[in-house]
């Protein structure tokens, strides 16, 4: 069987939890799962360490890595940029490990397009109610940037349709089980496959056929 590493995104609205459902996912299934840590230019957040969460850049060093075509994808969010290195996904893919993008749609988009085999993956909250309750609850936002926040959900859930799952993060475990059984599962599609058919089909022509 075909032992490469799947590349696999996780995007949704600000707020729906994606950053706890991968450390969750991490932490159940972390032999099989690598993050893929992004570069950006937004300051960190209070417990956020650079290296860990992100590589904390500034603008300028951020379009020094686009100029020397280091990262897979960036993209401009709420006036910070967000990139993908390229460097440590392609080594991690081809170790076997899943690795996983936690990045925003613009982003996403550009990394299906580079690599097609990638499995999109758009996570939803339970209710547009609960979205909102969930960015009050994190504190870390004025009430302007929650309602811009919600306002930009509504240009967002456009590209929804552009993902191959969506997932309802209503329970953290729930959620992360469903995220790891679709990656179980895209693995055995015929066309992850096709070596290893083909190995078997010449043995049985050399033999049987």
């Amino acid at each position: 069987m075909n032992n490469k590493g799947l590349l696999m995104i996780i995007s949704g609205f600000s707020g729906t939890g994606k950053g706890t459902v991968v450390n969750s996912l991490l932490d159940k299934y972390g032999d099989s799962y690598a993050l893929s840590i992004s570069a950006t230019t937004r300051a960190p957040r209070s417990g956020e360490e650079h290296g860990r969460e992100y590589f904390f850049k500034t603008r300028e060093e951020f379009e020094l890595m686009i100029s020397n075509n280091e990262l897979i994808e960036y993209a401009q969010y709420v006036d910070n940029f967000y990139g993908t290195p390229k460097k440590y996904v392609e080594e991690k893919l081809e170790s076997g490990s899943n690795v996983i993008l936690e990045i925003e749609i613009q982003g996403a988009l550009q990394v299906k397009k580079m690599y097609p085999e990638a499995v999109l993956i758009f996570l939803f909250p339970p209710s547009v109610d609960e979205l909102e309750k969930r960015l009050k609850t994190r504190g870390t936002e004025t009430d302007a940037v929650i309602s811009e926040r919600m306002s930009r959900a509504c240009k967002e859930i456009e590209y929804a349709y552009d993902y191959d799952y969506i997932v309802v993060n209503d329970t953290i475990e729930e959620c992360v089980d469903t995220i790891h059984n679709i990656i179980l599962t895209e693995k055995l599609r015929a066309f992850r496959q096709t070596d290893f058919i083909k190995n078997t089909e010449v043995n049985l022509n050399g033999k049987y056929c």
